[in-house]
């Protein structure tokens, strides 16, 4: 029996170190496959990478903020409030649009067999660029 296909959203997390001129660096992904309860995200973790990818931001302070998406999609409650609601809420509070250094693309949709490979697939232009 084949696995059967599932819909899913995501988007690409992106940098942008001078959000006036709102030129941006692609640094992670999250997916959202509801049909399936699957939340994830995939970042990038190396801090010498995303200081060479965005050379006028504050590298420590962006890893943390990477550190702290990654709690929430995850669940953790040590991320706060956010973080406790369930999976569609938690993506929806992750893709909400932010003038901040660090934001989310649009929000696109696919169909999948597997959500944690069309995750990896989708963030692997990411860590190889």
């Amino acid at each position: 029996m084949t696995t059967p296909r599932v819909g899913y959203q995501f988007a690409y997390l992106r940098v942008v170190p001078r959000v006036h001129l709102g030129a941006f660096v692609n640094v992670g992904v999250v997916l959202h496959a509801r049909t399936a309860d699957y939340l994830a995200l995939a970042v990038v973790k190396d801090a010498d990478e995303l200081a060479r990818r965005a050379p006028h931001v504050d590298v420590p302070v962006l890893c943390r903020y990477l550190e702290s998406l990654e709690a929430v999609a995850a669940g953790d409650p040590s991320a706060g409030p956010v973080a406790l609601g369930p999976p569609s809420e938690r993506f929806h509070w992750l893709t909400a649009p932010r003038s901040d250094v660090l934001q989310c693309s649009p929000v696109h949709v696919g169909v999948t067999r597997d959500p944690a490979a069309e995750l990896v697939a989708l963030f692997a232009p990411i860590a190889g660029s």
